[in-house]
């Protein structure tokens, strides 16, 4: 029993050495004593776990990152400052080298340095910029008002207004270097290929580092990775295959309709980052209907100039036939079939259509005006919205109504914005308090609102048996009461905002940090679910976890 003590003693000392040490590296949101009691005490499993879900979230989160930059490479391979380079270049390698083994081996290092090169860029901006400077970005109204000017240049610059150029002296010093021999050489001119390309490149690396902003070293890292691997896999594959660089075809007036084409879909990215900036400040200048109107007039102009009616700045004629006669592709009349038919699904959605594949894009239904069919808009709530019984939120309900989805502002479900609100209705009314950790601008809680709470079999749950409360940790224009305020230790600042409380709330209490992120517990507040439930869009899935809550809950009350 001795011997146990002094390991246990032991224990708790190198454990408390460990975690202190982690602490000073930076670890952000729960302090060394506090870690300590995830480790040593046994009542804290809960939290470990629903970090361990966390963990895996964010592992499918990465998982898309890489596939969302993976496709941004190959769309940088049809603009026309990489697609020219890729015969040449091969054709270089293979006729340069003595033979083919070495051509082979010249172009594969060729590729890899291209990879390199961008991989190190991507790893670079979050040594610069910190890991987590990039995901508190994300939510400021600041950086998306930066980010949506930076699109918009980004989408001119496609269109042709002008070129994004870098400084014609590195590229001049780089292609002298790539002169000389070895893998050196080949080295620097995949150096000088970055930089040529750059005005294609650069606005397709500059999204796809604000969209992969993961708030960890890896997000930017796994995102440059895939892009630079879509990148370099034709000069790697060609150099096996010179014999089927004919199939490319000749680099023409096609190439640029690709660059118009990114730069209007550059125009509807931008709307995005500022309606994020919208929805942050409560401006109301972009609310729903007003996003989804420019939207369809931005794909309408796609598919005009697709067919051939409208011309930029670069623009070549239209290919012609054997009678003389201009004509259209089958490739740009598929695509422009497809801009046409995205602009006429939108269009219900100006009267309040939830428009379920887009629902995390655009802004909440709760910003619309005139919703056809509820009572916002002035018609008869539909019939499947039932009675409700719960009482109408108060605390915060003026300032956050703009923010409710579908659900509440057509079917008459009821979300409340107070922790303590929430938990006095479920105490009355003697049902589950369900807690969503939400944000204003989380892409992931729009699409679970939108394709998940809105199944008639789990709308149906959610109004008869829960009382939910939605606690968004991104509201920064709410402040609380001085008497409410403290210094949190989980942020490590004072909590000043109701973005801040509800943060602190979700860390300090359950031990999570991300968004969608949903709890159930009783009306002692004892957790009824221990692992929670983070982002998982399959409604069969999320049915059985809401009968499972609503059982045990029934056996906890008795």
């Amino acid at each position: 029993m001795e011997t146990k003590g002094k390991i246990d003693a032991t224990k708790k000392i190198v454990v408390k050495g460990v975690l202190n040490y982690m602490y000073k590296q930076g670890e952000e949101y729960i302090p060394g004593e506090e870690k300590i009691k995830f480790f040593l005490e046994p009542e804290t499993t809960v939290a470990t776990a629903s970090n361990s879900q966390e963990g895996a979230i964010e592992n499918k989160s990465l998982l898309w990152i890489f596939f969302a930059a993976f496709s941004g490479g190959l769309l940088a391979l049809l603009t026309p400052c990489v697609y020219s380079m890729i015969p040449i270049t091969v054709s270089f390698f293979t006729k340069r080298s003595k033979t083919k083994k070495e051509g082979i081996r010249n172009a594969l290092f060729y590729a890899f340095s291209i990879v390199v090169i961008f991989t190190l860029l991507g790893f670079a901006v979050t040594l610069i910029f910190g890991p987590a400077a990039l995901n508190n970005l994300a939510t400021n109204w600041i950086a998306n008002l930066v980010f949506f000017a930076l699109f918009v240049v980004f989408g001119a610059s496609f269109l042709g207004a002008f070129e994004i150029t870098l400084p014609s002296s590195w590229t001049n010093k780089s292609d002298a270097k790539a002169d000389s021999g070895g893998l050196v050489g080949v080295f620097f001119m995949a150096l000088t290929l970055v930089l040529v390309s750059f005005s294609c490149t650069g606005p397709i690396i500059g999204n796809l580092l604000v969209l992969s902003a993961k708030g960890n070293y890896f997000g930017p890292l796994v995102g440059m990775f895939g892009f630079s691997l879509a990148l370099a896999l034709p000069f790697a594959l060609f150099a096996f295959f010179p014999s089927k660089l004919n199939v490319l075809g000749k680099a023409g007036g096609w190439l640029n309709s690709v660059k118009v084409t990114l730069g209007l879909l550059e125009f509807a990215l931008a709307l995005k980052f500022l309606s994020n900036a919208d929805l942050a400040k409560g401006w109301r200048l972009l609310d729903r209907e007003i996003f989804i109107s420019l939207w369809i007039v931005i794909f309408v102009i796609l598919g005009l100039y697709l067919l051939g009616k409208l011309r930029f700045h670069h623009d070549d004629e239209l290919p012609k036939n054997d009678f003389g006669l201009t004509y259209l592709s089958v490739t740009r009349t598929v695509f422009a079939i497809a801009s046409f038919s995205f602009a006429v699904y939108m269009v219900p959605g100006l009267w309040g259509a939830p428009l379920k594949g887009i629902s995390a894009f655009v802004p909440p239904m709760g910003t619309q005006d005139f919703i056809a069919n509820s009572p916002k808009g002035g018609g008869s709530q539909t019939a499947s919205a039932g009675t409700n019984e719960l009482p109408h939120p108060v605390k915060y309900y003026e300032e956050m109504e703009k923010y409710e989805p579908e659900v509440v502002t057509t079917y008459g479900m009821v979300t409340y914005f107070d922790y303590e609100e929430a938990l006095a209705v479920a105490k009355k009314l003697h049902k589950p308090l369900m807690l969503d950790f939400t944000g204003i601008n989380c892409v992931n809680c729009r699409k679970m609102e939108g394709q998940v709470w809105s199944d008639p079999q789990v709308m149906k749950r959610l109004k008869e048996d829960f009382v939910i409360v939605s606690l968004y940790v991104d509201v920064q224009n709410i402040d609380l009461e001085e008497k409410e305020q403290f210094f949190s230790k989980a942020l490590n600042k004072k909590v000043e905002t109701l973005g801040d409380k509800n943060a602190d709330f979700q860390v300090s209490k359950y031990g999570a940090n991300s968004q969608p992120y949903y709890f159930f517990v009783d009306a002692n507040e004892n957790k009824l679910v221990n692992e929670g439930y983070g982002y998982d869009p399959d409604i069969q899935k999320f049915i059985a976890l809401l009968d499972s809550v609503k059982e045990k809950y029934n056996k906890t009350a008795k």
